[in-house]
């Protein structure tokens, strides 16, 4: 038996093209022969770390990425609509608290991957569909509440978040994206038979496709497999 390519994706929920390379994984994690690890990292870090500036800060760049997530939400199927602030929602507010709530979400969770990839869902669709905020820790609750934590597990996570332990966690993982090369999210790092190679963005999937020896069958592939 063919053992199970590894892709590891790091992301942060502030980042809109992060939830479109998000979804799409999802999707494909049971149509390939893949292992889909997500790492909950902070965007921000990788920035600074990286010496890059967002699109958002480059005028040109933020009119065409407005227009650009409208289009990419509908080819994606996902519910991608800009707050009324982004630069307040991407920037001054951030997502620090945010990423260190999924980072406790993935540390607490025993098996699996289930609850971080529902509060991260839940976090984007909040800033990216219903223009709310993701820093408050009431807003964090109410996320983990519609991704099905119970009470307790939420406080447990909400105290876990601003722990030394998951600002740690969160710092080493951004760094893991550093260094394999990162200068923005989403970033798809994929290991196969011994060999790493690093994808940048919502826009390589038929790419990286063909570099793992997978077929791409579109943003939707459980739509073309009911169609065959």
């Amino acid at each position: 038996m063919t053992s199970k390519k590894v892709i590891e994706l790091f992301y942060d929920v502030v980042s809109p093209y992060s939830w479109l390379g998000f979804e799409v994984m999802c999707r494909y994690r049971n149509v390939w022969n893949i292992e889909l690890k997500l790492r909950p990292a902070f965007l921000g870090g990788i920035m600074q770390g990286s010496g890059n500036k967002p699109p958002g800060l480059v005028p040109n760049k933020f009119m065409y990425m407005t227009e650009d997530l409208k289009r990419l939400g509908e080819y994606f199927d996902v519910p991608l609509k800009a707050p009324s602030d982004p630069f307040e929602a991407m920037f001054q507010k951030g997502s620090l608290s945010a990423m260190r709530f999924v980072a406790a979400v993935q540390e607490s969770e025993t098996s699996g991957n289930k609850q971080v990839e529902q509060v991260s869902r839940e976090l984007w669709r909040r800033i990216w569909n219903e223009d709310k905020d993701i820093t408050e820790p009431a807003s964090l609750t109410e996320a983990a509440i519609k991704a099905g934590l119970p009470d307790s597990k939420i406080k447990e996570v909400l105290e876990l978040s601003t722990s030394k332990e998951i600002k740690n966690k969160l710092k080493s993982t951004t760094q893991d994206a550093l260094d394999h090369g990162a200068f923005g999210f989403p970033l798809l790092v994929c290991h196969v038979n011994g060999k790493t190679e690093m994808f940048f963005g919502s826009d390589r999937f038929e790419l990286m496709a063909h570099c793992i020896g997978e077929k791409w069958l579109g943003p939707q592939p459980e739509k073309l497999a009911a169609k065959l």
